[in-house]
Protein backbone atom coordinates (compact mmCIF):
# COMPACT_ATOMS: atom_id res chain seq x y z
CA UNK A 1 0.00 0.00 0.00
CA UNK A 2 0.92 3.69 -0.03
CA UNK A 3 1.21 4.88 3.11
CA UNK A 4 1.51 8.81 4.30
CA UNK A 5 2.67 9.54 7.67
CA UNK A 6 1.47 12.80 8.97
CA UNK A 7 4.54 13.97 11.23
CA UNK A 8 6.45 17.14 11.93
CA UNK A 9 9.05 15.40 13.54
CA UNK A 10 10.58 13.00 10.54
CA UNK A 11 13.28 12.23 13.12
CA UNK A 12 11.49 11.34 16.53
CA UNK A 13 12.19 7.47 17.67
CA UNK A 14 7.94 6.83 16.72
CA UNK A 15 8.05 8.17 13.55
CA UNK A 16 11.53 6.61 12.87
CA UNK A 17 10.26 3.43 13.87
CA UNK A 18 6.43 3.35 11.77
CA UNK A 19 8.53 4.43 9.01
CA UNK A 20 11.13 1.53 8.88
CA UNK A 21 8.34 -1.27 10.10
CA UNK A 22 6.06 0.08 6.54
CA UNK A 23 9.86 -0.37 4.91
CA UNK A 24 10.33 -3.48 5.93
CA UNK A 25 6.61 -4.69 5.09
CA UNK A 26 6.85 -3.51 1.50
CA UNK A 27 4.98 -0.71 1.66
CA UNK A 28 5.87 2.80 -0.33
CA UNK A 29 5.81 5.37 2.75
CA UNK A 30 6.33 8.96 2.96
CA UNK A 31 6.74 11.16 6.19
CA UNK A 32 4.65 14.17 5.49
CA UNK A 33 4.60 17.34 7.76
CA UNK A 34 0.93 18.38 8.15
CA UNK A 35 1.64 21.74 7.87
CA UNK A 36 2.82 21.82 4.60
CA UNK A 37 -0.57 20.76 3.07
CA UNK A 38 -3.23 23.06 1.68
CA UNK A 39 -6.91 22.25 1.44
CA UNK A 40 -8.53 22.45 -1.77
CA UNK A 41 -12.30 22.93 -2.04
CA UNK A 42 -12.31 24.37 -5.49
CA UNK A 43 -12.65 21.57 -7.58
CA UNK A 44 -15.70 19.42 -8.18
CA UNK A 45 -14.47 16.50 -5.80
CA UNK A 46 -12.23 16.94 -2.68
CA UNK A 47 -8.65 17.17 -2.96
CA UNK A 48 -5.17 18.29 -1.13
CA UNK A 49 -2.32 19.85 -2.34
CA UNK A 50 1.50 19.20 -0.54
CA UNK A 51 4.27 21.98 -0.98
CA UNK A 52 1.90 23.58 -3.63
CA UNK A 53 1.71 20.88 -5.55
CA UNK A 54 -0.92 18.00 -6.52
CA UNK A 55 -0.75 15.37 -4.17
CA UNK A 56 -0.13 11.74 -4.95
CA UNK A 57 -2.31 8.93 -4.68
CA UNK A 58 -2.06 7.30 -0.96
CA UNK A 59 -4.02 4.31 0.44
CA UNK A 60 -3.94 4.94 4.02
CA UNK A 61 -2.41 8.36 6.28
CA UNK A 62 -1.32 7.58 9.99
CA UNK A 63 -2.01 10.74 11.97
CA UNK A 64 1.24 11.98 14.11
CA UNK A 65 -0.94 15.43 14.99
CA UNK A 66 0.76 17.21 17.76
CA UNK A 67 -1.18 19.06 20.28
CA UNK A 68 -0.12 22.31 19.30
CA UNK A 69 -1.61 22.10 15.69
CA UNK A 70 -4.83 20.40 16.92
CA UNK A 71 -7.11 22.46 14.48
CA UNK A 72 -5.63 22.71 11.47
CA UNK A 73 -4.36 18.45 11.65
CA UNK A 74 -7.34 17.46 12.05
CA UNK A 75 -8.95 19.82 8.77
CA UNK A 76 -6.41 17.73 6.72
CA UNK A 77 -7.33 14.49 8.51
CA UNK A 78 -11.18 15.21 7.84
CA UNK A 79 -9.90 15.79 4.09
CA UNK A 80 -8.43 12.75 3.63
CA UNK A 81 -11.25 11.08 5.20
CA UNK A 82 -13.60 12.95 2.49
CA UNK A 83 -11.08 11.43 -0.69
CA UNK A 84 -12.03 7.92 0.74
CA UNK A 85 -8.70 7.74 1.88
CA UNK A 86 -7.91 5.21 5.04
CA UNK A 87 -7.64 6.31 8.51
CA UNK A 88 -7.12 4.55 11.78
CA UNK A 89 -7.81 7.81 13.39
CA UNK A 90 -10.41 9.84 12.33
CA UNK A 91 -10.31 13.78 12.98
CA UNK A 92 -13.43 12.98 15.21
CA UNK A 93 -11.80 10.58 17.03
CA UNK A 94 -8.72 12.67 17.29
CA UNK A 95 -10.38 15.92 18.26
CA UNK A 96 -12.72 14.18 20.78
CA UNK A 97 -9.73 12.70 22.87
CA UNK A 98 -7.39 16.05 22.40
CA UNK A 99 -10.21 18.11 24.84
CA UNK A 100 -9.84 16.14 28.15
CA UNK A 101 -13.48 17.39 29.24
CA UNK A 102 -14.83 16.05 25.45
CA UNK A 103 -13.24 13.10 26.51
CA UNK A 104 -14.52 12.59 29.87
CA UNK A 105 -17.89 13.60 28.74
CA UNK A 106 -17.87 10.98 26.05
CA UNK A 107 -16.36 8.14 28.11
CA UNK A 108 -18.76 8.79 31.03
CA UNK A 109 -22.16 8.36 29.07
CA UNK A 110 -20.88 4.67 28.52
CA UNK A 111 -20.25 3.98 31.89
CA UNK A 112 -16.31 4.01 31.51
CA UNK A 113 -14.63 4.25 35.02
CA UNK A 114 -12.88 7.15 35.57
CA UNK A 115 -11.81 8.93 39.20
CA UNK A 116 -14.73 11.50 39.97
CA UNK A 117 -14.04 14.46 37.75
CA UNK A 118 -16.09 17.90 37.77
CA UNK A 119 -15.65 21.13 35.61
CA UNK A 120 -16.52 24.36 37.08
CA UNK A 121 -16.12 28.15 36.20
CA UNK A 122 -17.77 30.38 39.05
CA UNK A 123 -15.27 30.96 41.54
CA UNK A 124 -18.27 30.37 43.91
CA UNK A 125 -18.31 27.17 42.28
CA UNK A 126 -14.93 26.24 43.34
CA UNK A 127 -15.48 24.33 46.85
CA UNK A 128 -18.80 22.46 46.56
CA UNK A 129 -16.88 21.03 43.22
CA UNK A 130 -14.17 19.54 45.37
CA UNK A 131 -16.11 18.71 48.08
CA UNK A 132 -18.01 16.75 45.24
CA UNK A 133 -15.06 14.46 44.23
CA UNK A 134 -14.38 13.85 47.63
CA UNK A 135 -12.04 16.68 49.11
CA UNK A 136 -8.66 17.56 49.03
CA UNK A 137 -6.07 16.91 47.72
CA UNK A 138 -7.29 16.88 44.35
CA UNK A 139 -5.74 16.98 40.49
CA UNK A 140 -6.38 20.52 38.71
CA UNK A 141 -5.77 19.37 34.86
CA UNK A 142 -5.78 22.19 31.66
CA UNK A 143 -8.51 21.07 29.49
CA UNK A 144 -5.52 20.55 26.61
CA UNK A 145 -2.23 18.75 28.11
CA UNK A 146 0.26 16.57 27.02
CA UNK A 147 3.46 14.38 28.55
CA UNK A 148 1.92 15.54 32.04
CA UNK A 149 2.36 19.13 31.42
CA UNK A 150 -0.87 21.55 33.22
CA UNK A 151 -1.46 18.39 35.94
CA UNK A 152 -1.12 19.94 39.05
CA UNK A 153 -1.55 18.34 42.54
CA UNK A 154 -3.20 19.97 44.93
CA UNK A 155 -2.86 19.13 48.83
CA UNK A 156 -5.11 21.35 49.86
CA UNK A 157 -8.76 23.62 49.44
CA UNK A 158 -6.99 26.59 49.41
CA UNK A 159 -4.22 25.69 47.51
CA UNK A 160 -6.60 24.59 45.01
CA UNK A 161 -9.00 28.08 44.90
CA UNK A 162 -5.35 29.59 44.44
CA UNK A 163 -4.51 27.79 41.37
CA UNK A 164 -7.85 27.54 39.74
CA UNK A 165 -8.10 31.42 40.39
CA UNK A 166 -4.41 32.01 38.71
CA UNK A 167 -4.81 29.69 35.54
CA UNK A 168 -8.75 31.14 34.80
CA UNK A 169 -7.32 35.00 35.10
CA UNK A 170 -4.81 33.55 32.18
CA UNK A 171 -8.29 31.87 30.51
CA UNK A 172 -7.12 28.51 31.15
CA UNK A 173 -9.94 25.94 31.58
CA UNK A 174 -9.33 23.45 34.69
CA UNK A 175 -10.86 20.30 35.54
CA UNK A 176 -10.79 19.39 39.43
CA UNK A 177 -10.33 15.34 39.43
CA UNK A 178 -9.67 13.22 42.63
CA UNK A 179 -6.64 12.17 43.72
CA UNK A 180 -6.47 8.40 43.37
CA UNK A 181 -4.08 7.72 46.47
CA UNK A 182 -4.48 3.40 45.93
CA UNK A 183 -2.44 4.33 42.71
CA UNK A 184 0.59 4.90 44.54
CA UNK A 185 2.19 6.97 41.84
CA UNK A 186 1.78 4.78 38.87
CA UNK A 187 -0.50 3.90 35.60
CA UNK A 188 -1.13 1.27 33.09
CA UNK A 189 -0.55 2.09 29.58
CA UNK A 190 -2.28 -0.35 27.77
CA UNK A 191 -1.36 0.48 23.41
CA UNK A 192 -4.50 -0.39 21.60
CA UNK A 193 -4.35 -1.79 17.76
CA UNK A 194 -7.75 -2.08 16.45
CA UNK A 195 -9.87 -4.56 18.93
CA UNK A 196 -7.20 -5.87 21.19
CA UNK A 197 -4.57 -4.34 23.32
CA UNK A 198 -0.96 -5.28 21.44
CA UNK A 199 1.38 -3.99 25.01
CA UNK A 200 0.81 -2.85 27.96
CA UNK A 201 3.43 -1.34 30.92
CA UNK A 202 3.49 0.31 34.35
CA UNK A 203 4.62 3.75 34.73
CA UNK A 204 6.07 4.38 38.41
CA UNK A 205 6.59 7.76 39.07
CA UNK A 206 10.06 8.68 41.07
CA UNK A 207 10.62 10.07 44.45
CA UNK A 208 7.62 13.04 45.02
CA UNK A 209 6.88 13.46 42.05
CA UNK A 210 2.89 12.09 41.70
CA UNK A 211 3.37 12.15 37.65
CA UNK A 212 4.48 9.00 36.82
CA UNK A 213 4.71 10.18 32.93
CA UNK A 214 8.04 8.78 31.18
CA UNK A 215 9.13 12.80 30.11
CA UNK A 216 9.03 13.88 33.67
CA UNK A 217 11.19 10.87 34.59
CA UNK A 218 9.25 8.38 35.69
CA UNK A 219 10.07 4.42 35.39
CA UNK A 220 8.54 1.84 33.27
CA UNK A 221 7.93 -1.70 32.86
CA UNK A 222 6.11 -4.45 31.29
CA UNK A 223 2.98 -5.46 32.55
CA UNK A 224 0.17 -8.32 31.11
CA UNK A 225 -3.39 -6.87 31.73
CA UNK A 226 -6.09 -8.87 33.51
CA UNK A 227 -8.91 -9.31 31.40
CA UNK A 228 -11.02 -6.79 33.01
CA UNK A 229 -8.29 -3.69 32.42
CA UNK A 230 -7.95 -5.22 28.83
CA UNK A 231 -11.60 -4.62 28.05
CA UNK A 232 -11.97 -1.40 28.88
CA UNK A 233 -8.86 0.16 27.39
CA UNK A 234 -10.47 -1.42 23.98
CA UNK A 235 -13.81 -0.15 25.22
CA UNK A 236 -12.69 3.41 25.70
CA UNK A 237 -10.51 3.66 22.38
CA UNK A 238 -13.56 2.43 20.39
CA UNK A 239 -16.03 4.28 22.33
CA UNK A 240 -13.38 7.74 21.54
CA UNK A 241 -13.69 6.86 17.28
CA UNK A 242 -9.60 5.36 17.76
CA UNK A 243 -8.43 2.21 16.45
CA UNK A 244 -4.50 3.53 17.78
CA UNK A 245 -4.19 4.69 20.56
CA UNK A 246 -2.33 4.73 23.99
CA UNK A 247 -5.44 4.60 27.19
CA UNK A 248 -3.84 5.27 30.34
CA UNK A 249 -5.53 3.92 33.42
CA UNK A 250 -5.02 3.73 37.11
CA UNK A 251 -5.45 1.16 39.31
CA UNK A 252 -8.17 2.20 41.25
CA UNK A 253 -9.41 -0.24 44.62
CA UNK A 254 -12.47 -1.42 42.44
CA UNK A 255 -10.81 -1.63 39.14
CA UNK A 256 -9.34 0.13 36.07
CA UNK A 257 -10.22 4.21 36.07
CA UNK A 258 -9.39 5.98 32.47
CA UNK A 259 -7.23 8.79 33.27
CA UNK A 260 -6.89 9.48 29.01
CA UNK A 261 -6.91 7.87 25.78
CA UNK A 262 -3.94 9.50 23.93
CA UNK A 263 -4.98 9.40 19.74
CA UNK A 264 -0.65 9.74 19.16
CA UNK A 265 0.97 7.84 21.66
CA UNK A 266 4.79 8.07 21.97
CA UNK A 267 6.11 4.27 20.86
CA UNK A 268 9.51 4.38 22.62
CA UNK A 269 8.99 3.73 26.12
CA UNK A 270 6.46 1.10 25.21
CA UNK A 271 8.42 -0.31 23.25
CA UNK A 272 11.85 -0.42 24.90
CA UNK A 273 9.50 -1.64 27.84
CA UNK A 274 8.00 -5.00 26.30
CA UNK A 275 10.49 -5.79 23.38
CA UNK A 276 7.78 -6.01 21.35
CA UNK A 277 7.53 -4.79 17.62
CA UNK A 278 4.33 -2.44 18.31
CA UNK A 279 5.08 -0.31 15.33
CA UNK A 280 5.24 -3.20 12.87
CA UNK A 281 1.04 -4.28 14.77
CA UNK A 282 0.31 -0.83 13.76
CA UNK A 283 1.18 -0.95 10.55
CA UNK A 284 0.07 -4.44 9.91
CA UNK A 285 -3.29 -3.63 10.79
CA UNK A 286 -3.43 -0.58 8.71
CA UNK A 287 -2.60 -3.13 5.83
CA UNK A 288 -5.56 -5.21 6.48
CA UNK A 289 -8.39 -2.46 7.15
CA UNK A 290 -6.78 -0.19 4.07
CA UNK A 291 -9.76 -1.12 1.91
CA UNK A 292 -12.26 -0.05 4.27
CA UNK A 293 -11.78 3.82 4.76
CA UNK A 294 -13.87 5.43 7.27
CA UNK A 295 -17.90 6.09 6.45
CA UNK A 296 -20.11 8.26 8.42
CA UNK A 297 -22.96 5.63 8.11
CA UNK A 298 -25.30 7.81 10.78
CA UNK A 299 -24.56 10.97 7.87
CA UNK A 300 -24.88 7.74 4.56
CA UNK A 301 -28.31 6.18 5.93
CA UNK A 302 -29.83 9.65 6.45
CA UNK A 303 -30.08 10.52 3.30
CA UNK A 304 -33.35 8.79 2.56
CA UNK A 305 -35.99 10.97 3.38
CA UNK A 306 -38.14 9.59 6.08
CA UNK A 307 -35.47 7.26 6.80
CA UNK A 308 -32.37 7.41 9.91
CA UNK A 309 -30.79 5.74 12.48
CA UNK A 310 -31.61 5.34 16.20
CA UNK A 311 -31.12 3.00 19.03
CA UNK A 312 -34.30 1.07 20.59
CA UNK A 313 -33.67 -0.17 23.91
CA UNK A 314 -35.95 -3.52 25.09
CA UNK A 315 -37.49 -2.98 28.18
CA UNK A 316 -38.41 -5.75 30.88
CA UNK A 317 -42.12 -5.39 30.10
CA UNK A 318 -41.97 -4.76 26.66
CA UNK A 319 -43.28 -7.84 24.06
CA UNK A 320 -40.34 -8.09 22.49
CA UNK A 321 -38.54 -9.98 25.01
CA UNK A 322 -37.91 -13.43 24.65
CA UNK A 323 -38.91 -13.04 20.84
CA UNK A 324 -36.50 -13.24 17.77
CA UNK A 325 -35.51 -10.50 15.81
CA UNK A 326 -37.80 -12.30 13.31
CA UNK A 327 -40.42 -12.95 14.86
CA UNK A 328 -40.54 -9.28 16.66
CA UNK A 329 -42.57 -7.94 14.20
CA UNK A 330 -39.94 -5.37 13.40
CA UNK A 331 -39.07 -5.91 9.82
CA UNK A 332 -42.91 -5.54 8.34
CA UNK A 333 -42.15 -2.13 10.07
CA UNK A 334 -39.08 -1.51 7.60
CA UNK A 335 -37.16 -1.71 10.69
CA UNK A 336 -33.50 -3.25 10.12
CA UNK A 337 -31.59 -3.99 13.27
CA UNK A 338 -27.70 -3.37 12.39
CA UNK A 339 -26.32 -4.36 16.23
CA UNK A 340 -27.35 -5.15 19.40
CA UNK A 341 -25.76 -4.14 22.61
CA UNK A 342 -25.85 -6.58 25.43
CA UNK A 343 -24.23 -5.28 28.30
CA UNK A 344 -20.49 -4.61 27.32
CA UNK A 345 -20.79 -7.53 24.93
CA UNK A 346 -21.73 -6.44 20.72
CA UNK A 347 -23.51 -8.65 18.69
CA UNK A 348 -22.60 -7.17 15.15
CA UNK A 349 -25.29 -7.95 12.20
CA UNK A 350 -27.75 -9.98 14.39
CA UNK A 351 -29.21 -12.45 12.44
CA UNK A 352 -33.03 -13.15 12.76
CA UNK A 353 -32.55 -16.14 14.78
CA UNK A 354 -31.46 -14.11 17.63
CA UNK A 355 -33.57 -13.58 20.77
CA UNK A 356 -33.75 -10.49 22.47
CA UNK A 357 -33.14 -9.63 26.29
CA UNK A 358 -34.69 -7.32 28.82
CA UNK A 359 -32.19 -3.99 28.40
CA UNK A 360 -30.82 -5.41 25.03
CA UNK A 361 -30.14 -1.53 22.98
CA UNK A 362 -31.01 -2.09 19.47
CA UNK A 363 -28.76 0.09 16.69
CA UNK A 364 -31.51 0.42 13.78
CA UNK A 365 -32.14 1.85 10.41
CA UNK A 366 -35.20 2.45 9.65
CA UNK A 367 -38.49 4.26 9.00
CA UNK A 368 -38.15 6.98 11.75
CA UNK A 369 -42.32 7.24 12.01
CA UNK A 370 -42.14 4.24 13.16
CA UNK A 371 -39.01 4.02 15.29
CA UNK A 372 -40.34 7.44 16.81
CA UNK A 373 -43.55 5.54 18.24
CA UNK A 374 -40.96 2.61 19.98
CA UNK A 375 -38.67 4.87 21.77
CA UNK A 376 -39.67 5.33 25.25
CA UNK A 377 -39.94 9.27 26.87
CA UNK A 378 -37.65 10.42 28.72
CA UNK A 379 -37.09 10.39 32.15
CA UNK A 380 -38.11 13.73 33.65
CA UNK A 381 -35.13 15.31 36.12
CA UNK A 382 -36.43 15.38 39.70
CA UNK A 383 -37.58 18.50 40.37
CA UNK A 384 -34.66 20.26 42.92
CA UNK A 385 -37.12 23.05 44.49
CA UNK A 386 -39.11 22.18 46.73
CA UNK A 387 -42.90 23.28 46.79
CA UNK A 388 -43.67 25.75 49.37
CA UNK A 389 -46.72 23.94 52.27
CA UNK A 390 -50.04 25.23 51.09
CA UNK A 391 -49.94 27.23 54.67
CA UNK A 392 -47.52 28.85 54.04
CA UNK A 393 -48.43 30.48 50.90
CA UNK A 394 -51.50 31.77 53.21
CA UNK A 395 -49.65 33.11 55.67
CA UNK A 396 -48.04 34.96 52.74
CA UNK A 397 -51.18 36.26 51.28
CA UNK A 398 -52.12 37.43 55.07
CA UNK A 399 -48.86 39.21 55.36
Amino acid sequence: MRLAILSRAPRSYSTRRLRAAAVDRGHDVKVLNTLRFSIDLSGDAPDLQFRGRQLRDYDAILPRIGNSITYFGTAVVRQFEQMDVYTPNTANGITNSRDKLRATQILARHDIGMPATTFVRDRADVIPAIERVGGAPVVLKLLEGTQGIGVILAPTIKVAEAIIETLQSTRQQVLIQRFVTESKGRDIRALVVGDRVVAAMRRVAQGDEFRSNVHRGGSVEAVTLDAEYERVAVRAAQIMGLKVAGVDMLEGNDGPLVMEVNSSPGLEGIERATNLDIAGAIVDYIGDQVAFPQIDVRERLSISTGYGVAELVVHGDAELVGKTIKESGLWERDITVLTVHRGTSVIPNAKGREVLEAEDRLLCFGRLEEMRSMIPERPKRRKRVKRLPKDAMESLQED
